[in-house]
């Protein structure tokens, strides 16, 4: 009340009315410990009704965590760590909460996944050094949130008995009381997923909230203990009501709700009693160090698999990655054959799918297109976890923020494909990933009108674009067989953000060039004029190949043209302004080919008119057929540095 009631802004609510809940499972289950907030085995906690956020930072400053009480009393300031939504801080024990409602739930039903697999993967008999829970909070939103039908019928399938969640079933969200618009009954359909379900369970008692825990923690399917509860429990005018839901009490409300709670403390003010009795430094190191020395022992029987644990808990790649990457790519760049880079990708998957345990990849029933499986890759089935690919099923949502639960745990390195236009569905969980700085891997296959017959609902035009404006987002569009594997690996190697590859389904020819090692640099001369160039023609992907018939065809007029391929937009304009210009020397005109919208290229060209582009839908009928159909040609970008 009194954090949301000096920012004048945020949800007081929630926090009231789970703040029962939370005291249950914090002080009594919740396996952690402030004095060491990211060691692998502890419990991972999310909130996903994230707008409640008072609630989860009043438990982390109770509890011992670096989280002060001067941060409460910024609580949605500036600079100040108690954001209204925060993201993920694990050195404050925030794993990850729910801005946009629905993801918390797919993020802890991608960690509870994590805990399975790691567990089969390096627990040893009487060793069992992976082995925690993964608990969430959700409101009536999340479940309201189509994605929540996504995850919980996976979560449900793979048998995720670790996962277990609580269901803040106190019937208000801002419009008012919900059963005008939400009236499933929620119970039946997690029953129908495969959960266990606890029924009408007091979220105001005590004695009812630690029955139903253990009762879940005994339950091989993942759980949802459904508690009711009193939005704005304590406020004698605004508890079960929207008022209370998203603003302030007010000053008179809290001192009438001071009053209804027997609270005597002013703002700010905790007890003594209270704050020792909350504070779980002291039990948390006691669980810590046991675990730590469980793992001592575990690695002197097991150092391999106590060196892979390590590296893959720190998010490390092999020691000898880079060498191997190298070499690599001189084999790759010493091809001929004309592949579509959706094959290239598999290709290198099948390299790197060996080389690197901690990949996890899959697809939303895609696999055969989207080139997704390695040769090593083994599917994930119910009830086994000794697999290392996921068969999403068409959940293109879902898929990528069980992604980001997978990366925030730790352990893993996800992918996972679908076709380049359904990742409009995904998008909220791809910019979430880039808020996060998670190192998560989309394989965004069909990447154009290229992709031919589909017609225009399955033609991505702005969506390379669009990808493009997210923020902290790599999106890497090769033209072969060397850029593809180059994307790759500076995917891998990239440990602060998410990366798209985005591949065609049409084979593309290999093209020379003079270096690989600028490849990684986003953007390079690909292939250079006879004498000092008066036009630089830019692309992408399989415009590539035009930009080059292009060069041939003005070099024949006596207009010498640099090629210059830029896979990766955002990290060629990342370099530095000296190796840019070396690139694209100041004064030269600059054309740029894109089988899409134009708008990403006119920071480099400075004029619309000189990007060659798509400027409508596309339309259904062989590949070939619509390049010349909407102009995407050699020659139509030869005619643009003529007539300009």
């Amino acid at each position: 009340m009194d954090a949301v009631q000096a920012a004048n802004s945020g949800h007081p609510g929630m926090p009231m009315g789970m703040a029962d809940i939370a005291e249950v499972l914090w002080r009594d289950f919740l396996k952690h410990s402030p004095s060491e907030p990211t060691w692998a085995n502890r419990d991972r906690f999310v909130l996903s009704n994230g707008h409640g956020s008072m609630l989860l930072y009043a438990m982390l400053h109770l509890s011992g965590y670096p989280l002060t009480l001067e941060h409460l009393k910024q609580f949605r300031q500036l600079h100040s760590p108690t954001a209204g939504h925060p993201e993920v801080e694990p050195h404050m024990g925030i794993e990850t909460t729910t801005g946009p409602l629905g993801q918390g739930l797919a993020n802890a039903v991608g960690m509870a996944l994590a805990e399975r697999l790691l567990a089969q993967r390096f627990n040893q008999e009487g060793l069992e050094i992976v082995d925690h829970h993964t608990y969430v909070f959700l409101g009536d939103g999340c479940l309201m949130e189509g994605i929540s039908h996504e995850v919980a019928s996976l979560a449900g399938t793979w048998k995720l008995g670790k996962l277990i969640a609580f269901y803040d079933d106190n019937g208000i969200s801002i419009d008012g009381e919900v059963h005008g618009w939400f009236t499933d009954d929620t119970p039946k359909r997690f029953e129908a997923y495969g959960w266990h379900v606890v029924k009408n369970v007091d979220g105001h008692d005590r004695e009812a909230i630690t029955k139903a825990i253990r009762k879940a923690q005994k339950d091989p399917r993942p759980s949802l203990i459904c508690c009711k509860t009193i939005i704005g429990f304590g406020s004698p005018n605004k508890q079960g009501k929207e008022s209370c839901h998203g603003a302030p009490l007010g000053a008179d409300e809290i001192a009438l709700a001071r009053q209804s709670l027997q609270w005597t403390e002013g703002p700010f003010e905790i007890p003594a009693d209270v704050k020792e009795a909350w504070d779980a430094t002291a039990k948390g190191q006691r669980v810590a160090r046991k675990w730590h020395k469980l793992f001592k022992e575990y690695r002197k029987v097991y150092p391999e698999l106590a060196a892979e644990f390590e590296r893959r808990m720190k998010g490390d790649l092999t020691a000898d990655f880079d060498g191997f990457a190298a070499q690599q790519l001189e084999h790759i760049a010493q091809g001929t054959d004309a592949i579509a880079t959706r094959v290239a990708s598999q290709r290198a998957l099948n390299s790197l799918v060996e080389r690197l345990p901690e990949l996890l990849g899959g697809s939303a029933d895609l696999t055969g297109s989207n080139n997704t499986a390695a040769k090593s890759s083994r599917w994930l089935v119910p009830g086994s976890y000794d697999g290392n690919y996921i068969s999403y099923g068409v959940r293109e949502f879902g898929m990528t923020a069980i992604m980001n639960g997978l990366s925030l745990h730790g352990g893993f390195r996800p992918y996972g494909g679908t076709f380049l236009v359904f990742s409009d569905y995904a998008r909220n969980a791809i910019r979430m990933a880039a808020l996060m700085k998670q190192p998560v891997v989309y394989v965004l296959t069909h990447d154009s009108i290229g992709l031919g017959e589909d017609g225009p609902t399955h033609q991505p035009v702005e969506h390379v674009a669009s990808l493009r404006l997210i923020p902290n987002h790599e999106v890497w569009r090769p033209c072969d067989s060397a850029e593809t594997w180059v994307a790759w690996v500076e995917a891998l190697k990239r440990h602060h953000g998410p990366t798209s590859l985005i591949l065609s389904r049409q084979n593309l020819p290999v093209q020379a060039r003079p270096t690989l090692e600028d490849i990684a640099k986003g953007g390079y001369v690909l292939s250079d004029s006879a004498t000092t160039p008066t036009v630089v023609l830019l692309a992408s992907g399989s415009e590539v190949a035009i930009a080059r018939t292009a060069q041939e065809r003005l070099a024949a007029e006596g207009i010498q043209a640099r090629v210059v391929s830029v896979p990766c937009l955002e990290r060629f304009n990342a370099q530095s302004s000296e190796y840019r210009s070396r690139v694209i020397p100041a004064g030269t005109a600059v054309y740029a080919v894109e089988a899409g919208v134009r708008d990403s290229w006119v920071g480099l060209t400075g004029r619309i008119d000189r990007v060659l582009g798509m400027q409508s839908f596309g339309a259904s009928a062989p590949a070939p057929q619509l390049f010349q159909h909407f102009g995407i040609t050699a020659d139509r970008l030869v005619a643009m540095v003529r007539s300009s």
